[in-house]
């Protein structure tokens, strides 16, 4: 994995350091680190050799936001096209269409949250705009006490993206999205704390080890292919209305996970009290929900 703007380290269990590399410029998110992390996230992150990810930045700040200096639109969109919702759906395939009018953004996070892996946010300084919604795809986040976090939209007369619609109340609930996305202010690691945006606030020098760990005690002497089908369920039933839909999909994944082979194994060991011996690649994952 060669990147131009991201740094990637994969250690003995798996779990893959992925840090965003543009330090002189507070890690500024342009369109090629755009480009980068799609190509990882759909690429490199789903191989069986990384089992979980750790998302950081170098240097000072996490993500100081969309690097504005790009002439024309900055953020890459062609503003020649004038879509309405019943013609973007018509388009959404359309290359043109596809860079010209799809949020740029979303195209990172989405492949996140589709990733049947653990994936963890560092977040080690600035993280504002699209440094601060990117991490709303990671499934849990982390701080440091020198991070700043704001959903700024507001003052540059657009709104959030990268799905943080979807992403945001889900996380802090409605009123506190809605506050935070109003006022456009520059959120404190501990004011994000009280908001339950982060998990947990650390010292710089602390953060990335803590999620390292964090992210280890996920994977090791844990069956890939049970991570995978939780998240799958937690967060597709997360917006499934009927909960005997979400019961279908439970008794798929319980099906499947019993009856294989990290099933029988885990029964075995704990039946024999012992450790077990979990042998399944994540993508040995079965299909639990239609398409």
């Amino acid at each position: 994995m060669t990147y131009e703007t991201l740094t990637t380290e994969i250690d003995a269990d798996g779990i893959c350091t992925l840090t965003l590399s543009r330090p002189e410029a507070l890690n500024a998110f342009n369109l090629t680190m755009a480009g980068e992390l799609a190509d990882f996230w759909n690429g490199p992150a789903t191989s069986d050799d990384i089992r979980a990810v750790v998302l950081t930045g170098a240097g000072r700040a996490f993500c100081a936001g969309m690097d504005l200096t790009r002439e024309g639109n900055a953020f890459g969109l062609d503003e020649s096209i004038d879509p309405t919702p019943e013609s973007l759906r018509e388009h959404l395939e359309d290359p043109a269409w596809v860079a010209g009018v799809r949020d740029t953004g979303g195209k990172v996070t989405l492949p996140m949250l589709a990733l049947n892996k653990p994936i963890i946010a560092a977040i080690n300084g600035s993280a504002v705009g699209i440094g601060a919604t990117m991490t709303l795809a990671a499934d849990i986040r982390l701080a440091s006490t020198a991070a700043r976090i704001g959903f700024v939209f507001g003052r540059l007369g657009i709104v959030p993206e990268a799905c943080s619609s979807y992403f945001l109340p889900r996380i802090v609930g409605i009123q506190q999205a809605l506050e935070w996305v109003y006022s456009a202010d520059i959120l404190t690691a501990d004011a994000a704390l009280a908001g339950r945006l982060v998990r947990s606030v650390h010292e710089p020098d602390d953060l990335v080890p803590a999620a390292l760990e964090l992210a280890r005690s996920f994977v090791v002497g844990r069956s890939a292919v049970a991570l995978a089908l939780a998240k799958q369920l937690l967060y597709r039933n997360l917006s499934e209305a009927d909960p005997f839909q979400a019961h279908l999909a439970d008794s798929l994944a319980m099906f499947h996970s019993s009856a294989g082979a990290d099933g029988h194994e885990g029964v075995a060991a704990f039946k024999e009290k012992r450790a077990a011996v979990f042998t399944s690649k994540p993508s040995d994952t079965p299909r639990v929900f239609p398409n």
